[in-house]
C-alpha cells in the first residue's frame, strides 16, 4: 500500500513537472523569480541537497561494500542506488538553472580548473562513473577485486564534492553570510545526514522483514542520526550566534531574514522543527526505531535539510551588495523579494517525482537487498 501511494504521488509530480519543463524549455526563465539581483534560486537549492543525498548515499555504502562491516552486509547496494538516482536528480535541477544550458561542453573542452565550479562539474562526472561501475561490479554473481579500490576512489571523491559545495559558497567573499571558514568542513557532516536518512528510509519501508540484521540495522542508523542532527544543531547555533554577535551588516541581515523575516516560517517549522526536533525525540524512542516510523523520520529530516539549503542560499541573496542598489533600477527581473513561482515549483515537483519513481523501480527490480547466489552459498558452507 505504501509502495503504491509513493508511485502515484511520483506520477502525479511527474505529471506536473512535465508541464514546467514545457514552460522552462519554451520561454526559458521568463516566468522564473529569480533574476538580475537573486541570481539562484529553488533549483540550486534542490541541487545541493540531491548532490548532498548521493555523496551522503554513497558514505553508506562503503561500510558494506569498503569496509564490510557484518552490521550492514546487504545495505551497500542500495545505498548506491539512492546514490545514482540522486545526482542526475542534481545535475538535472542544476542544468535547468543555467541560462545556456548547450554551453556545458565547455567546461569539459576548455576548463579552468582554477574555478572551483569546475571542478565540481568534472567531480560530480567522475563521481557518477564511480557510482556506475560500483553498482555493477556489486551485482556481478562473482566478487571482484576492483570493487574495493573503486570503492575506496568514490569515498575520497564524495567527501571532497560535499566539502566543494561549502567552498563554492565560502569563496564569494561579498556575501558575509557564506564567507565563513567552517562551511566547507559542514557540507560533509550534511550529506551524511542525508545518507543515513535516505537508508533509514529503505531499510525501514522497503528492508526485507525477514533479514534478522534490520532492526540492528535500524537502532544503529537511527543513534546515528541523533548524533549528526545534534552535530548538525550545533553548527547552526554556531552560524548564528556568530552572525549576530559579530553584527555585521549582510550576515546578521541574512540571519534575522532567516529567523524573523519573510523565511523564518520555513526556519522554524521545517527545517528546526519537522527536520530536527521531531526527528531527535521519536528516534530516541524504541518506536522510533522501527520500520514505519523510522522511515517516516528519514522522510522529515530530508525535508529539513532540503529546507536548510533554501535558508542558505536565497537570504543571502536577498539582500543588495550595495546600499541603494534596489531603488536605482527598476524591472521585471529586479528585485531582492524571492519566492519560487509557479513554474519553479512545477518543475521541482517533476524532479523530485522522477527521483521518488527511479528509487521505487530500483527497489522492484534489481536485488538491492537479496542476497546474491555466492553469499547465498558462502552463507551456507
Amino acid at each position: 500500500m505504501l509502495k503504491r501511494l509513493l508511485y502515484l504521488a511520483g506520477t502525479l509530480g511527474l505529471l506536473v513537472g512535465l508541464w514546467g519543463l514545457y514552460d522552462r524549455l519554451v520561454y526559458g526563465h521568463m516566468h522564473a523569480n529569480y533574476g538580475s539581483y537573486v541570481v539562484w534560486g529553488l533549483w540550486v537549492a534542490l541541487y545541493m541537497f540531491f548532490a548532498g543525498v548521493a555523496t551522503g548515499a554513497f558514505m553508506l555504502a562503503t561500510l558494506d561494500l569498503l569496509f564490510e562491516l557484518p552490521i550492514f552486509r546487504g545495505s551497500g547496494r542500495m545505498a548506491l542506488w539512492g546514490s545514482l538516482v540522486a545526482m542526475p536528480a542534481g545535475l538535472v535541477a542544476i542544468g535547468l538553472d543555467l541560462g545556456h544550458m548547450t554551453r556545458i561542453w565547455k567546461v569539459y573542452l576548455q576548463p579552468n580548473f582554477g574555478s572551483v565550479m569546475a571542478q565540481l562539474v568534472w567531480g560530480y562526472t567522475i563521481f557518477l562513473g564511480i557510482v556506475v561501475i560500483s553498482l555493477w561490479l556489486s551485482l556481478r554473481p562473482q566478487p571482484s577485486r576492483w570493487l574495493k579500490p573503486v570503492m575506496a576512489i568514490g569515498l575520497i571523491l564524495a567527501i571532497f564534492l560535499s566539502g566543494g559545495i561549502g567552498a563554492l559558497l565560502g569563496v564569494n567573499q561579498n556575501r558575509i553570510s557564506w564567507h565563513v571558514s567552517n562551511l566547507p568542513a559542514q557540507f560533509p557532516v550534511f550529506n551524511l545526514t542525508s545518507g543515513v536518512a535516505l537508508m533509514l528510509i529503505a531499510i525501514g519501508w522497503f528492508g526485507p522483514l525477514r533479514d534478522p540484521r534490520r532492526s540492528q540495522q535500524l537502532r544503529i542508523l537511527s543513534l546515528a542520526m541523533v548524533v549528526l542532527l545534534l552535530v548538525k544543531g550545533y553548527y547552526l547555533w554556531s552560524d548564528v550566534s556568530q552572525a549576530l554577535y559579530q553584527n555585521s551588516s549582510h550576515g546578521a541581515a541574512a540571519i534575522n531574514l532567516v529567523l524573523f523575516g519573510p523565511y523564518g516560517w520555513a526556519f522554524w517549522l521545517l527545517q528546526l522543527g519537522l527536520g530536527m526536533l521531531i526527528p531527535l525525540i521519536v528516534l530516541t524512542m524504541p518506536v522510533g526505531q522501527r520500520g514505519f516510523a523510522a522511515g517516516l523520520m528519514g522522510v522529515c529530516v530530508l525535508i529539513g535539510l532540503a529546507v536548510a539549503r533554501a535558508n542558505i542560499i536565497f537570504p543571502a541573496l536577498s539582500l543588495p551588495e550595495l546600499q541603494g542598489l534596489g531603488e536605482a533600477f527598476h524591472g521585471p527581473h529586479l528585485s531582492f523579494t524571492y519566492s519560487p513561482s509557479l513554474m519553479e515549483w512545477a518543475v521541482t515537483a517533476g524532479i523530485v517525482g522522477a527521483a521518488t519513481i527511479g528509487f521505487l523501480l530500483g527497489t522492484d527490480r534489481l536485488p538491492l537487498f537479496n542476497r546474491l547466489p555466492t553469499e547465498a552459498s558462502s552463507a551456507a558452507d
